[in-house]
C-alpha cells in the first residue's frame, strides 16, 4: 500500500465500488501521472445528483455539462483592479472596509504557488488562521493537507488556498453579506492574478460567493460550473467533514470529479 493510498484509508475517502454479485476488483498502485478514479467514476451532469454507477464504460460515456451561472454582482472596485501581488497584499493588510478587521488580530491573505493550475477557496480565516496570517493551519488545514496528498497535490506546489473573507469573524461565524460584499473584490483580484486552470469552492459560503446566487450545497456538488471561464467544482469544507466524517466519502466523489476535469483540460491545453 503506498502512502495516498494509505491516507484515504485513514480519512474514509477511498471508497471500494463493485457491482452486486460480482467480486470485487483487485486492487492496484496507480502509475504515477496517472488520473486518480475510484473503482467506478460517477458520472457528472449538470441535472443529475451523484450516484453510484451501473458499470465503469457507462460511467465513462457520460458527458460532462458545465453550470453556467450568473457572474457574481460585486465586481473589483476601481482601487482593486489592476492592482500586482504586492499591491494587492499591502492593500488587503491595511484595509478597515468592513467592521471585521476591528476584531482580528491580522489579515490572512492566502497562500501557496502564484502562479497556480488549482485554487481552493474556503470561506474566512478561524482562529489557528488568525493568530499565523496563514489559511487553514488548524486542523481543517491538516485535513485539507492529506485531502490535497490523496489527488497528488502539495501545499504551496501548484496550488493556492485563499478565502472569501481575509479577516476571521467572531466566533467563527460565516461571514455576512455586507462582509463578503467588502472583500470579495480582493479574491477576485487574486483570481486574476494566478489565472487558475480550476477552482475547488471549500463550502457554501465560498461557491455561493463565486457563483453569484443563494444555493444548498446539495444543489450545487456533483456539477462542473463556470466562472468566467474557468472549470469550478464544490466540495464540503474540511471543517465540515471534521464534524461530519460520513460524508468524507462524498467529498472523494467531488476530488475525483476535479482530478477528471483537469486531466481532460490538460490533454486540450
Amino acid at each position: 500500500m503506498d502512502r495516498r493510498e494509505a491516507i484515504l484509508r485513514e480519512l474514509n475517502l477511498y471508497p471500494l465500488w463493485k457491482r452486486r454479485g460480482t467480486p470485487a476488483p483487485a486492487q492496484h498502485v496507480a502509475e504515477p501521472g496517472a488520473a486518480i478514479q475510484p473503482e467506478a467514476p460517477v458520472p457528472v451532469t449538470a441535472t443529475s445528483a451523484v450516484r453510484e454507477p451501473e458499470s465503469r464504460s457507462t460511467a465513462l460515456e457520460q458527458p460532462v455539462k458545465v453550470e453556467t451561472s450568473h457572474v457574481p454582482a460585486v465586481v473589483p472596485r476601481s482601487d482593486v483592479a489592476g492592482l500586482d501581488w504586492a499591491e494587492l497584499k499591502q492593500r488587503v493588510s491595511k484595509c478597515t472596509a468592513c467592521k471585521l478587521r476591528a476584531g482580528c488580530t491580522q489579515t490572512v491573505f492566502g497562500v501557496g504557488d502564484e502562479h497556480a493550475d488549482w485554487l481552493f477557496v474556503g470561506e474566512g480565516p478561524g482562529a489557528d488562521e488568525d493568530a499565523l496570517g496563514e489559511p487553514f493551519v488548524g486542523q481543517a488545514g491538516k485535513l485539507l493537507d492529506n485531502m490535497l496528498i490523496a489527488i497528488k497535490l502539495k501545499r504551496g506546489k501548484n496550488v493556492y488556498i485563499a478565502n472569501v473573507v481575509k479577516c476571521r469573524p467572531p466566533g467563527n461565524r460565516n461571514p455576512d453579506a455586507e462582509e463578503i460584499a467588502a472583500c470579495l473584490p480582493y479574491l477576485q483580484r487574486q483570481i486574476e492574478l494566478i489565472k487558475p486552470k480550476l477552482i475547488v469552492a471549500l463550502g457554501k459560503v465560498a461557491s455561493n460567493a463565486l457563483l453569484g446566487r443563494d444555493a444548498t450545497l446539495a444543489s450545487l456538488r456533483g456539477k462542473l460550473h463556470d466562472y468566467r471561464g474557468t472549470p469550478l467544482i464544490v466540495t464540503y469544507h474540511p471543517a465540515y467533514l471534521l464534524r461530519s466524517p460520513s460524508e468524507k466519502a462524498k467529498a472523494w466523489h467531488d476530488l475525483t470529479m476535479a482530478m477528471r476535469t483537469r486531466n481532460d483540460a490538460s490533454g486540450s491545453d
